[in-house]
């Protein structure tokens, strides 16, 4: 089987598994895996220095976006226990995956985060699933989503940012299936 590199230079592949890079260059990354090139596709959460305010996770299209005006898209705001309930184990997983592939990992902190383009497509498929459901659930949707491989959050999130992908479009469509899907008990 061969293994094809992803566009717009993510260090992460897209094939199965993740393999160690041996005798590569290093790449050097910001936050979460986001290659230090200029303007890459990636994702940005951004948690407020309040306690009370909403996390914003949106997606950065970089040179890929078609205008300024569709440079950026908000994907999801997440109430902060929510995030809390989630930030810890999604850190862990990431890094994990960063790990592997000798990149540097992270950790989330107050303001600005940046994210791989593949791990934020990740990310939105749990925020997505978990922003209205029962918090006494939201365990076992990340339970769940951690279950799932990589791929098949990529294509969850390729079918729910298709039609339900926006900022406002919670509870509605794809949406609703990743909370019976990840928030369920199997």
């Amino acid at each position: 089987m061969t293994r094809t590199k992803t566009s717009n230079h993510s260090p992460l592949p897209e094939g199965e598994g993740l393999g160690v890079r041996a005798n590569k260059p290093a790449i050097h990354t910001l936050g979460f895996g986001v290659p230090a090139t200029s303007d890459p596709h990636h994702f940005r959460v951004i948690i407020p220095r309040s306690s009370t305010g909403k996390v914003r996770i949106s997606e950065y299209l970089g040179l890929q976006s078609v205008s300024s005006d569709a440079a950026v898209i908000d994907r999801v705001l997440l109430e902060r226990p929510r995030w809390t309930a989630i930030r810890a184990k999604v850190q862990r997983a990431f890094n994990a995956r960063l790990a592997a592939l000798g990149l540097r990992t992270s950790a989330w902190k107050v303001g600005e985060n940046l994210v791989d383009r593949l791990l934020g497509k990740e990310l939105c498929v749990l925020a997505w699933a978990v922003e209205r459901i029962d918090t006494a659930k939201i365990p076992i949707a990340v339970r769940n989503w951690l279950a799932l491989r990589p791929e098949e959050r990529w294509w969850l999130f390729g079918m729910t940012a298709m039609t339900t992908g926006g900022v406002m479009d919670a509870g509605k469509g794809w949406r609703i299936a990743l909370v019976h899907a990840l928030g369920d008990v199997a």
